[in-house]
């Protein structure tokens, strides 16, 4: 089991859920707010970051094209779904992560162009991308005047998060 990947992982899915518990009780007006320099509405940027999220999985098994289930952008199925998405994609994201072993080469099709991307980069882009479209989420709320929630990798290893092992500060 390679545990890097894994915790990098793990902290992803427990960000990605925080974030959505937090968000699951806003009103509308806060929902379809956004900020400068975002990516858009609150709406928008879960969707996205988690159709995406969606699409780097679907790379990772070696689907040359996304699923035709996929969750779609542009449409906002509600929060429930977000979370189940959330939690299905994170958990094989996590699975695949603990198992790779080789950074093998990828062959996907995107708009009509063929493209062959290692292995390495679809979990690099996962990681990056769900942490700067969270941040983007925070950022919304805090305009909004909303506390966000603590999702940095500090506050996970701070709560031990599933995996049990929380940093414990040095007494020397």
């Amino acid at each position: 089991m390679n545990e890097v990947f894994l915790d990098l992982y793990s902290h992803n899915l427990w960000a990605n859920e925080r974030l959505l518990d937090a968000c699951e009780s806003l009103p509308d007006e806060v929902l379809d707010a956004s900020a400068m320099g975002t990516y858009g509405t609150v709406r928008d940027t879960l969707a996205h970051l988690l159709a995406a999220e969606g699409r780097y999985l679907s790379a990772i098994r070696g689907h040359k094209e996304p699923p035709a289930d996929a969750l779609k952008e542009g449409g906002f199925p509600g929060i429930a779904a977000l979370k189940e998405h959330a939690r299905a994609s994170g958990v094989a994201l996590k699975r695949f992560a603990a198992d790779a072993r080789s950074n093998e080469i990828k062959k996907i099709d995107r708009g009509g162009q063929h493209f062959e991307i290692p292995l390495s980069t679809f979990f690099a882009q996962a990681i990056n991308h769900g942490t700067e479209h969270r941040a983007h989420v925070c950022t919304i709320l805090t305009q909004q005047g909303i506390e966000p929630p603590r999702i940095d990798v500090w506050g996970y290893w701070e709560t031990a998060g599933p995996t049990g092992r929380a940093y414990r500060r040095s007494r020397s």
